[in-house]
């Protein structure tokens, strides 16, 4: 795709192939790296579950046909509809009427939203010292400007609370960073950006740190994580329609807030998530990643950490994310996340272990075999998986080449200060789980969050 384009640009007509359920995603694409009008040939079908018979049929037949239509035909300059200016009124009625209008539409994720009433913005709006009008980032789709003003938009019409505004500034911050590659966010994969808290501002507001972590339910977690699909909805333009832009096949919905316990993990000795990410403790801080699934939950028990090693090894490690990392491995990026309760955290920590310790023995002790890696990325569709040609390359570290030995042993994590580790979740109970995140896709970006010179005086309401 990338290639086509480049020679498009260089005044070279060229034409990429691609499946019919990936045509809206490729032209959305094309033009969000500049070129509107790309000719595209589609394979019609999907190529992975054709037959090496049907695959050669649809090549001499019908896709060199669509080739050569492609590069031979012309393409009329389509138009760019117009938006709406910020304060403009795009539409008067009823709630009810509201919220057939805005689904219509395509700017609701079919739930019913808080209609964004300038009066509604406005209050958004005194929770930053921010101008309405600054440009956070330019957000690959559709390649449109993320302000302050739209963030206040989606935040009103995702349910959140005026006082939650610096979050949500934050959280843009973060994946309008180029290192987030946003414009990978419809993959197939479906991977759902995560967003973890750190700091004081997680009392302040009233985030759910306990018992139900990831559960909807508390107004702060659920709201804005609800803000972000709605924003990579509305404003980067990824849509589930058909044809559209978002191509998770299928994919699942948003995930709530991932707040720290900060006070457990004083009480142990380590320092927080944010601390690990290059802040101070005691800074507010946002980070977000691609979450592409979730391990099962890991119930570990005893008072010896290589128990809970042992089975956060066997489920986390062996049993769910074996499944993943041979994208990580292709790409040379992988940033697995492991949240682990209080209580087994005490245990660990009681024994002497740190973080760093957690990491080391479970990049020693979960490995996968080579066999596996390599059928699992062709049936993916990488059909050139090589990991000895990736250490050569020096995307993958020297252990994964170690010999020609197929059945050969090789790490799940492929490095240890790559795996994050979060204390959250019910205390009264040992139940850990692991959050697998999508190589290069959605890599962790951290931001400081950034409060109005008046913020401690500010009224705040509390959240459900």
């Amino acid at each position: 795709m990338r290639a086509s384009i480049a020679a498009e640009k260089a005044g070279i007509r060229g034409t990429p192939i691609v499946a019919t359920g990936f045509l809206g995603q490729a032209r959305a694409t094309a033009r969000a790296l500049g070129l509107e009008n790309l000719a595209i040939s589609e394979y019609p079908g999907v190529p992975m579950t054709d037959s090496p018979e049907e695959l050669r049929n649809k090549v001499a037949g019908v896709l060199v046909d669509n080739i050569i239509r492609g590069l031979t035909s012309s393409i009329e300059p389509s138009e760019k509809p117009v938006e709406p200016g910020p304060r403009d009124i795009v539409f008067k009625g009823t709630l009810k009427q509201v919220h057939k209008f805005f689904y219509e539409n395509l700017w609701t994720d079919g739930l019913p939203i808080i209609p964004p009433t300038l009066e509604n913005v406005d209050e958004f709006l005194r929770f930053t010292d921010k101008s309405p009008s600054e440009i956070v980032g330019i957000l690959p789709l559709e390649m449109r400007e993320a302000t302050v003003w739209n963030i206040a938009v989606n935040g009103v019409m995702a349910g959140c609370l005026p006082e939650y505004m610096p979050v949500l500034i934050a959280v843009v911050e973060a994946i309008a960073e180029p290192v987030f590659r946003l414009g990978d966010a419809g993959s197939t994969p479906g991977w759902e950006p995560l967003i973890i808290l750190n700091g004081p501002i997680i009392k302040q507001l009233d985030f759910n740190y306990a018992s139900g972590a990831m559960r909807v339910g508390k107004q702060a977690n659920t709201s804005i994580g609800r803000f972000l699909r709605l924003f990579l909805r509305n404003v980067a333009g990824f849509r589930i329609t058909p044809g559209g832009t978002d191509k998770g096949s299928i994919a699942a919905t948003f995930n709530v807030v991932l707040a720290e316990n900060e006070d457990a993990v004083t009480s142990l000795g380590w320092e927080p998530f944010s601390v690990d990410r290059g802040f101070h403790r005691g800074e507010n801080v946002i980070t977000v990643q691609s979450v592409a699934y979730t391990s099962p939950p890991a119930y570990s028990g005893g008072d010896n950490p290589l128990d809970h090693m042992e089975t956060l090894a066997e489920v986390i490690g062996r049993r769910s994310a074996a499944c993943w990392v041979f994208t990580g491995v292709h790409y040379g990026k992988w940033f697995p996340l492991l949240v682990i309760s209080p209580s087994v955290a005490k245990v660990l920590a009681k024994g002497g272990w740190t973080k760093d310790d957690v990491r080391r023995y479970l990049y020693e002790n979960a490995k996968v075999s080579v066999a596996l890696l390599d059928k699992l990325a062709r049936q993916c569709g990488n059909s050139t998986f090589d990991l000895c040609e990736y250490v050569d390359q020096g995307i993958a570290p020297k252990v994964y080449c170690e010999s020609s030995d197929p059945d050969r042993m090789v790490p799940v994590f492929m490095r240890p200060d790559w795996i994050g580790i979060v204390v959250s979740g019910d205390p009264g109970r040992n139940q850990n789980k692991g959050y697998i995140q999508n190589h290069e896709q959605g890599p962790p970006v951290s931001k400081r969050i950034k409060l109005p010179w008046n913020w401690e005086s500010m009224p705040k309401q509390p959240g459900a």
